[in-house]
């Protein structure tokens, strides 16, 4: 049954079936990318957090883990944004995913070298952009969505976006189950893509500190959005770290921000000169204002001690809504075939229906 749900995406991406796994900063390592693929669909590794001079080591690990196509995620901001795209190139990675530019240029590289293109968006507008850049695909983020977010849902977003573009489209944002990818099948997309639903399997690098909190939570308004960590929406689970943030006055929140911006720098490698042109080049691109240049280091060195070092109190718990009705920590393999199962119970009972209606017709 499950192969009766191969789509445009599946040809594009070289999968079994039309789901992706999200590239989640320090979430989606070589080990669950490699998972994903193994299980049928498609992972992308998180390279937009990948230290300086390890990109080729993880990219050999995940080719040691899976004979699979899979992808690696960056934005043109991180201090190693082209000894990733090199590699990239060099090891033929099936594809690319992206928020933050690339521009039309660096798209032309990477589809001259036969990588698919293939940024997520927020915003209909922001989607219309990215094809005219080059996309190959364009993943639709409705608010419901984890991280950076936008305002509009993906019941919304979806539609707007399909009748805009000419490119296949796959719905992301409130993505968890078979009834998700079949009902964007309905709306015309090509597939779905999951980030909370994967960072919440038994494939997950997440210390289980970390995960009981995302499983405990079971009120979806609780998992919110917020502009208090570096001045952009974005949604957490709610936690004693993000109300200490949100009472913080400006000032206090800035001279944080320095604070942990010498860390990461320490941390990334950078020092303070590589740090003052890191901000400089995010400053000129023109997309954050100053306040929101400032506090961008937040962001890392919070996440970090919520999902890597499993704090969940005083670090940072990105994710959708969807993780209100996860109560499983599923392996990958178990929840793509749950989902392709749950896909075709769904689509069989439509066209059951379908074929009723029109007997009743006639």
């Amino acid at each position: 049954m499950a192969s009766t749900l191969h789509t445009i995406l599946c040809d594009k991406l070289g999968c079994r079936y039309p789901v992706v796994q999200t590239a989640m900063g320090w979430v989606a390592d070589a080990k669950l990318t490699a998972a994903t693929c193994n299980a049928g669909g498609f992972g992308f590794f998180a390279g937009a957090t990948t230290e300086p001079g390890d990109v080729e080591n993880q990219i050999l690990r995940i080719k040691a883990l899976t004979d699979r196509p899979f992808g690696v995620n960056f934005h043109m901001f991180q201090p190693n944004a082209e000894e990733l795209i090199a590699a990239v190139i060099k090891h033929q990675v099936r594809a690319v995913s992206y928020g933050r530019g690339p521009d039309a240029k660096t798209i032309k590289r990477l589809r001259d070298a036969d990588v698919v293109c293939m940024p997520t968006v927020g915003a209909l507008k922001h989607a219309v952009k990215a094809v005219e850049l080059g996309a190959d695909i364009v993943t639709v983020q409705g608010a419901e969505g984890g991280g950076h977010t936008g305002a509009v849902p993906t019941s919304i977003l979806l539609p707007q976006v399909l009748d805009a573009v000419n490119v296949p489209v796959v719905a992301a944002g409130g993505m968890f189950d078979g009834r998700g990818l079949a009902a964007a099948l309905a709306y015309g997309a090509a597939g779905i893509a999951m980030g909370t639903r994967f960072l919440m399997t038994s494939d997950s690098p997440v210390p289980r500190s970390a995960l009981d909190r995302y499983i405990a939570t079971k009120d979806p308004t609780t998992i919110r959005v917020t502009t208090a960590v570096d001045g952009l929406p974005q949604r957490f689970i709610e936690n004693d770290e993000i109300r200490r943030l949100e009472a913080m006055s400006l000032p206090s929140r800035l001279a944080m921000s320095v604070k942990y911006a010498r860390q990461y720098g320490v941390e990334a490698g950078l020092g303070m000169v590589g740090m003052a042109k890191l901000g400089w080049k995010v400053l000129t691109s023109g997309e954050n204002s100053f306040a929101q240049t400032v506090m961008a280091p937040n962001l890392p060195v919070l996440v970090q001690q919520g999902i890597v070092r499993g704090d969940p109190d005083n670090g940072l718990l990105p994710g959708g809504q969807a993780a209100a009705v996860i109560d499983q920590l599923e392996s990958c393999e178990e929840l793509i075939a749950r989902i392709m199962y749950e896909a075709n119970e769904r689509l069989d009972a439509l066209s059951a229906l379908a074929a009723a209606t029109k007997e009743d017709v006639r």
